[in-house]
């Protein structure tokens, strides 16, 4: 079984085709794999010999994701627990607060459950893909993410450099709290806060292994982040 405990910070290779990942062990940590983006996703963890751990993700089309059938990809993501390369789950705060109608909440903390016991890690996410909320805000949103999962993720949309200001110090507060969380602000105003965030003890930096492979708007690609993260550290 894969381990991912996230006391030290994960850069995790983000992509929707495994065979990708002998291209990122130099640089990466971890991939995450994206279901929702991949052909035959389970086929391709069937299939899987890589050396990295994986972090799987099936994000729901409510939350900028390709999966829209609630049920049916938290079905196809609890099946991905099977796996030994699988050490980390990546399931929506708003899934698991019950804060979403959209939501299939119970499902998604049954899933938990089960990550749990399997001693899989669970990330619980939150996106916003328009705006960036204040320091207050972000905070806020950083304890329920922490409460849900064992890391609580921040992605926001920084339309300024004061956007990505706050994403850092909400990092810093959180991180002073004690909660284990990982942080970055989207968009080209927020870029350097992928590579700044892990000074402030962001515990996952996210980047596809050639640029083209972009997850998110304002990826570095792995290599260059990896050379950043490592030269601020």
């Amino acid at each position: 079984m894969s381990t991912l405990d996230f006391d030290s910070f994960v850069l995790a290779a983000a992509t929707n085709d495994l065979e990708a990942e002998p291209a990122a062990r130099e640089d990466a940590d971890a991939v995450e794999f994206r279901l929702d983006l991949a052909t035959d996703p389970l086929d391709q963890l069937a299939a899987y010999d890589g050396e990295l751990p994986l972090i799987v993700t099936n994000r729901a089309a409510w939350e900028g994701g390709e999966a829209d059938d609630e049920t049916g990809r938290l079905d196809t993501l609890g099946s991905t627990l099977d796996y030994e390369a699988v050490a980390a789950v990546d399931l929506e705060c708003g899934a698991l607060d019950g804060s979403i109608a959209a939501a299939a909440t119970d499902q998604a903390r049954e899933l938990r459950e089960t990550a749990r016991d399997a001693g899989i890690a669970v990330i619980a996410s939150v996106h916003d893909f328009e705006s960036t909320s204040s320091v207050d805000g972000l905070t806020d949103l950083l304890k329920t993410a922490s409460d849900e999962g064992d890391v609580g993720k921040l992605a926001v949309t920084a339309t300024d450099r004061s956007d990505a200001l706050a994403v850092l110090s909400a990092t810093h507060r959180a991180v002073e709290s004690g909660w284990t969380v990982a942080t970055m602000a989207m968009g080209e105003a927020g870029q350097h806060t992928r590579a700044v965030a892990p000074v402030y003890g962001s515990k996952i930096g996210y980047a596809p292994v050639e640029p083209e492979g972009a997850t998110a708007p304002g990826q570095y690609d792995l290599q260059t982040l990896r050379r950043l993260v490592d030269e601020l550290q």
